[in-house]
């Protein structure tokens, strides 16, 4: 059976959370092939899940609505996404923290705008995965 996993972005830019097992996920993102972050974070299912509520419960309300979500809450958060909305789309800037939620090593990009369907789409995805 397929671990659950959610892509973000296009061939430029993307980001990518991928369960591995247990409570072991992969956190990718690629920048141009010429910035690369690869990581493993410890996040439960129910984290994962919340994550991916929390997401769509921000994807759900009316465009034009900025919004920033966090995988974790506290010191051990690997990844944030705050949202820009363009349009019927959001752009992302991608936070990542490796080591942590610390101000020295970290990653920043930025995802160009996805279309709010195909984010609801996804996300959704991702939560159905983790609620079996």
């Amino acid at each position: 059976m397929e671990q659950p996993r959610i892509r973000l972005g296009s061939d430029d830019a993307w980001l990518e959370l991928a369960r591995t097992g247990g409570s072991s996920w992969q956190i990718t993102a690629d920048w141009s092939s010429c910035l690369t972050a690869d990581f493993t974070a410890d996040l439960s299912a129910a984290e994962a899940a919340d994550f991916a509520a929390r997401m769509l419960s921000h994807l759900r309300t009316p465009s034009g609505v900025r919004f920033s979500t966090a995988v974790t809450s506290g010191r051990d958060n690997p990844l944030t996404l705050n949202a820009e909305p363009v349009g019927d789309s959001f752009a992302f800037f991608v936070r990542l923290t490796p080591n942590g939620d610390d101000t020295v090593c970290h990653l920043q990009m930025e995802i160009d705008p996805i279309a709010t369907s195909e984010l609801r789409e996804a996300f959704n995805a991702l939560h159905t995965a983790l609620a079996v």
